[in-house]
């Protein structure tokens, strides 16, 4: 004889169609003035601008090896818009959009993709973690983090969003035992877009699911639209809000694509349809946006104009700064590396310093 142990479902959840249509059949979604609207559309069409700019300079050679966040922009924005401004942000490489909205600037972001480490030493939102490339190496991170606001007895939240091949990592299994284990203030934001480089989601694992992989840690876990901005700022606010108040964590698994190259090194051509990408393309979170505030009355096209003016006005001062920014002196790889240099690397950094001298 077998007995029914435990039962499971995960739930997604959606407010907006493809088409800008909310799901439900009403006229508007609950909860979000027009005001807010606005903001969300303006954050994610300010990402997607600053991201082709981005582009454009890593082909001129004036940026480094650099990861497009095109099509997933509403993933970024929707979790950052969720935040409060005292959490901390434990972002993986193509969270562009959510950072942004956080208070770091366009100039710091090109600075970092530049090799330039002082991109990270962002003015605004002092506590939130820079851009982690190692595959799932941060989520270890965001449970440290958690671990340091529950000692403290702070109402906060650390937030990680990584991407779906994360999850086939044991850096993101241990942190979620651990979460799960202390009931820790964190939420995992999975940017499941269907692609860890060339490895398809289907090649990664058998579940069903990535949110489900919450069940084996004991936290709660559901899966988000994640082209629907609305949508993901509402389940990441719901888990932000049962973190901070004590409720532990929750992973959140948000279904998009990546409609660019891996970053600008990758050819995606060579493992995927241009009819698989185009499909994918009729789904764009911005449109969705756009679509219901036109039908609502609360945007134009001449809105529209004016909004991409704006951003392209504020990315081209931005990347005059980056650009004119005077190059770090080479001995600076030696600057934060230890409280005391050790003898022989205090000797390579007096032989950098004498031949920069010979240089200049």
């Amino acid at each position: 004889m077998q007995d029914v142990v435990e039962r499971f479902e995960i739930l997604r959840r959606r407010l907006l169609d493809a088409e800008g249509n909310p799901v439900d059949g009403g006229d508007s979604v609950p909860g979000f003035p027009p005001d807010v609207l606005r903001d969300r559309l303006g954050a994610m069409v300010r990402t997607r601008l600053f991201d082709a700019r981005a582009v454009e300079l890593q082909r001129a050679g004036q940026l480094g090896t650099y990861a497009s966040s095109l099509g997933q922009e509403a993933v970024a924005v929707g979790v950052a818009s969720a935040m409060h401004e005292n959490d901390v942000f434990v972002p993986s490489f193509r969270e562009h959009g959510a950072q942004l909205s956080r208070g770091v600037t366009m100039r710091e972001l090109l600075l970092f993709w530049g090799g330039d480490e002082r991109g990270c030493d962002f003015a605004g939102p002092r506590e939130d973690f820079p851009v982690c490339i190692p595959v799932g190496s941060h989520a270890p991170h965001a449970a440290g983090v958690a671990l340091a606001l529950q000692i403290r007895g702070e109402s906060r939240t650390a937030v990680c969003i990584l991407g779906d091949g994360a999850t086939s990592k044991g850096d993101f299994y241990e942190a979620l035992n651990v979460t799960g284990v202390w009931q820790l203030p964190v939420v995992f934001v999975v940017m499941n877009n269907e692609w860890a480089i060339s490895v398809p989601r289907s090649a990664q694992t058998a579940a069903a699911t990535l949110a489900q992989k919450a069940i084996s840690a004991g936290l709660p876990g559901e899966q988000v639209d994640g082209n629907d901005v609305l949508a993901v700022e509402q389940a990441a606010a719901e888990a932000i809000e049962r973190s901070r108040g004590g409720g532990g964590p929750t992973l959140i698994e948000a279904l998009t694509y990546r409609i660019a190259d891996h970053t600008t090194s990758d050819d995606a051509r060579r493992y995927r349809s241009e009819e698989n990408v185009e499909a994918h393309q009729a789904k764009d979170p911005l449109e969705r946006l756009r679509l219901y505030l036109e039908r609502r009355g609360l945007w134009s096209s001449e809105d529209q104009q004016r909004l991409e003016d704006q951003c392209r006005a504020e990315i081209e001062r931005e990347v005059e700064s980056y650009l004119s920014e005077p190059p770090q002196s080479p001995d600076s790889m030696f600057a934060y590396l230890y409280a005391t240099l050790p003898a022989a690397l205090a000797e390579q950094r007096a032989y950098v310093r004498a031949e920069s001298d010979s240089d200049g």
